[in-house]
């Protein structure tokens, strides 16, 4: 079968001999041509490359993009499947053939795309090269120094060293899941192994799918939002229940990445440093056994964020201690009165600022009004 790749590579393969073809061609006809001519064409040639080239990477990215879109959407429904239903070992050992397409396709869609980075960047140095003969042409016909030599094409990679390496471990590990699951594994054990892990790699290729420019400046905006919202929720679970001592910012960084993994330890889960559904029905249960005042501190916390934000006018909502992307654009509208960074979290300058607004407007109503005179009479 041939693959996006292998087409991707012939066309690429085609352009360099077509290249290599059309210089030879003009080296031997140009004979005696002026050298000032040939550096010119030679010049001309190469930044046709450079713009076929580009041309080629921007189809590999919007395939890579495509694809890895397909696959993160496969590992989400296979999630449903072992949420939404009363799962079989069969339905988790049958998940590897479910995936294997998709894997496949998002696999040389990313590869296909890096070849072609790659070869847009050695276009791009050959261009650089030709400018420089040009230059030297141009000075040695003229008798004048060379024109400065232009600036060296830089590497830049599609993603991150650390979104592409963050994936291939998860794809390990599912991996590893999988091969963990025979007859004998009680199906409880088999569903949160394998759930886990595939939550793992889908939030991996998330963050290398927003990491190459897949998302909208818009897209990038909202999912931006959506994730601090639901972390400073998490945060702030992860507080009452005992195990997150950081500020509740809703970064997803090591703290609570840390927190998350002595959840799960503690629960006796596979540790993974994200929320799969065997790890939040575990953070509940925590907080239910600590007792009625922890399990609903959280929930409390929010309700009196959603009060104080109704009180002073920036929220319509309803008072039900659920944070949600409107409670967060609420928040940052509210930070922005007071002139705070809007962060959509609730922090210490969000406080300080608030507690001075209200003293603010306490020492108003407080001050004393001039008594009417005889002649106000």
């Amino acid at each position: 079968m041939v693959t996006y790749r292998t087409r991707v590579s012939a066309r690429l393969g085609a352009m360099v001999i077509a290249g290599t073809v059309a210089a030879a061609v003009l080296a031997g006809c140009a004979g005696e041509a002026d050298p000032v001519e040939r550096a010119n064409a030679q010049v001309s040639a190469k930044e046709k490359a450079v713009a076929d080239a580009q041309t080629e990477l921007t189809a590999a990215s919007s395939a890579f993009c495509g694809a890895s879109k397909d696959y993160i959407e496969a590992l989400d429904r296979y999630g449903d499947v072992l949420n939404d239903t009363a799962p079989t070992v069969g339905d988790v050992r049958d998940a590897g053939a479910d995936l294997a397409e998709p894997r496949k396709d998002a696999v040389d869609s990313a590869e296909a795309a890096v070849a072609a980075n790659q070869a847009l960047q050695q276009a791009q140095q050959e261009l650089v090269d030709a400018q420089i003969a040009l230059a030297e042409a141009e000075a040695g016909s003229t008798g004048t120094p060379a024109a400065p030599a232009p600036a060296e094409p830089s590497s830049t990679p599609l993603a991150t060293t650390a979104s592409v390496e963050r994936v291939e471990q998860a794809e390990s590990e599912l991996a590893a899941a999988e091969a963990s699951v025979t007859d004998d594994t009680p199906l409880k054990d088999a569903a949160e192994q394998f759930n886990s892990a595939a939550v793992a790699l889908e939030v991996a290729w998330l963050a290398l799918f927003a990491d190459a420019g897949c998302l909208t400046d818009e897209q990038a905006v909202e999912a931006e939002a959506a994730v601090r919202a639901y972390t400073s929720a998490l945060q702030q679970e992860l507080v009452a229940a005992g195990y997150y001592t950081g500020d509740v910012d809703g970064v997803y960084g090591p703290l609570t990445v840390q927190a998350v993994e002595d959840l799960q330890e503690a629960a006796g889960l596979p540790v993974t440093g994200t929320v799969d559904k065997a790890t939040a029905e575990a953070l509940q249960t925590t907080l239910t056994e600590l007792g009625g005042a922890a399990a609903q501190e959280s929930v409390a916390t929010t309700a009196a964020i959603q009060q104080t934000l109704k009180l002073v006018g920036f929220w319509d909502g309803p008072v039900d201690g659920v944070w949600t992307p409107e409670l967060t654009s609420a928040v940052q509208a509210f930070q922005t009165e007071l002139g705070v960074e809007p962060t959509g979290t609730v922090d210490a300058a969000t406080i300080a600022a608030f507690e001075q607004a209200i003293s603010g407007l306490q020492e108003a109503a407080s001050a004393p009004t001039p008594s009417p005179s005889s002649s106000d009479g």
